[in-house]
């Protein structure tokens, strides 16, 4: 009997080593392929003049979609913002999903909107439309308000497709803040692949708390204030730098953050739109394309640039972080088993062989095995036999990659965009890195066995997010 309890101790503790050795080394390739075409990027864009994208009548046509719910202290400047991109021949669609407060009466006398008929093709199914609005303004031309039954983000987004008359669509969160060339940058793939269909396009997601705003405009980045927040611009900045760069190259990209992303609408209506029935509707998009691409035997891609083009506002509040968290879980999870028949599928190249796999090791089990191990460890204390060498390396190891990770995440941020300009914000960033790994890390576990809980007993709640808005004015939103 106890060398069967050895045997299985072996297993276990190599299990996880082996486990952590994978993860890591997953972390160090996809450094390694981010740096590579981060290099190649900025080498590439240091020479674009899109100024002749700007004034070019052949330009692409581009709806951006914006979901809004009780989005009263804000909605008038979020229009504002978006109707004054650079961009040529683009529409902006505000979806009213049903709010409850005063946002359609401020954007009506605003925006000097009247009702107007209007030929809907209802390609995607939806609630219904009460009726859409056009400015009488000619300033206003642009815009477009759907005023519709509540039915979730996702609901409002194909309500904003079926609308929609231009050959791409940006789906964005209304109260995010666009870069003036953000959507110049992100159509910019979509001209330069001539031999695979582009997709969708996905930017960099940047954290726009204590930064001052004007006019629906950052004027000055800032470091956050809040620990909370802080913490998550070294999350933001691994993922988004680090991670999703690599993915774009190898095209394994299972997901553009549904704060921004651009899409070949086309694609998209003959995907079946957007799951109302997902608390992850923006990743299991994704997946669904890339499916309808391989098994229609198209060449295609979906890729992701490094560049700073949207800033949004995240939680500040342990409560609030943990229902984010626990959705992101929820989604992930649901797109996961959704389409398993892609797991290590060969007929899936990359998506099946690297980008399902990866997503579900590495994203779903990691914090189930992490937290197995502790538990393991525990009861081998308590039984009196404990390998202190092996756990000491084991935590220390782990310990000294999550901050060199997250120190080279620090440098690629200041070698290539270099948003924090002041040295003191840097000098932050690399404490905050150093407490990262036994403060902030363990409560994203957490959350994630809570998120894995709740799916489990069919949880599908989005909750809500309290935001104290650019205009420091308290808020709640659907999170």
């Amino acid at each position: 009997m106890y060398e069967i309890i050895k045997a299985l101790n072996f297993l276990i503790e190599n299990g996880i080593f082996v486990f952590a050795l994978a993860i890591f080394t997953s972390y160090i390739t996809m450094s390694f392929i981010s740096g590579v075409e981060m290099v190649k990027y900025m080498r590439k864009n240091s020479f674009v003049d899109y100024s002749p994208v700007i004034s070019s009548p052949f330009s692409p046509s581009v709806s951006i979609i914006a979901p809004a719910y009780n989005e009263g202290n804000t909605i008038v400047e979020n229009i504002r913002s978006l109707l004054s991109i650079h961009y040529a021949d683009f529409e902006v669609i505000i979806v009213n999903d049903g709010s409850k407060d005063d946002s359609m009466e401020k954007v009506i006398r605003h925006y000097n909107l009247e009702k107007v008929d209007f030929l809907i093709q209802n390609k995607i199914p939806t609630k219904p439309i009460r009726g859409i609005y056009k400015s009488t303004n000619r300033a206003y031309s642009k815009l477009f308000v759907i005023d519709k039954e509540n039915g979730g983000k996702a609901d409002s987004l194909n309500a904003g497709i079926n609308v929609s008359a231009k050959k791409y669509f940006a789906a964005i969160d209304v109260d995010c803040i666009l870069e003036e060339d953000a959507i110049l940058k992100m159509i910019k793939p979509f001209l330069e692949h001539s031999d695979e269909r582009v997709n969708a396009t996905g930017g960099v997601i940047r954290i726009a708390n204590s930064c001052i705003v004007k006019d629906g405009k950052i004027i000055k980045v800032n470091l956050p204030r809040n620990l909370i927040a802080r913490f998550q611009v070294l999350e933001y900045t691994r993922a988004f730098l680090m991670g999703r760069m690599a993915w774009s190259r190898l095209n394994g990209l299972l997901l553009i953050s549904g704060a921004f992303g651009i899409f070949d609408r086309e694609i998209v209506v003959l995907s079946g739109g957007y799951e109302t029935k997902t608390v992850g509707e923006d990743m299991e998009l994704i997946v669904r394309m890339r499916r309808y691409m391989i098994e229609h035997e198209q060449k295609y891609r979906i890729v992701y640039i490094p560049d700073p083009l949207c800033w949004t506002e995240v939680p500040e509040k342990l409560k609030i972080l943990s229902r984010q968290r626990n959705r992101w879980t929820r989604g992930n999870m649901e797109t996961l088993f959704k389409h398993i028949t892609l797991f290590f599928n060969p007929k899936y190249g990359n998506l099946g062989m690297l980008g399902h796999p990866y997503w579900f090791f590495f994203e779903w089990m990691a914090p189930i095995v992490e937290i197995f191990g502790i538990l393991y460890f525990i009861l081998v204390v308590y039984m009196g036999d404990p390998d202190w060498p092996f756990f000491a390396l084991l935590v220390g190891f782990t310990y000294l990659f999550a901050v060199v990770y997250s120190w080279w995440a620090i440098i690629f941020e200041e070698f290539t965009f270099a948003r924090y300009n002041r040295k003191r914000d840097i000098f932050y960033l690399v404490l905050i890195s150093l407490i990262e790994p036994i403060v902030y890390h363990p409560l994203n576990v957490w959350y994630s066995l809570r998120g894995n809980f709740h799916y489990f007993i069919g949880n599908v709640a989005w909750g809500k997010m309290d935001r104290k808005g650019f205009s420091n004015t308290q808020k709640k939103v659907d999170s």
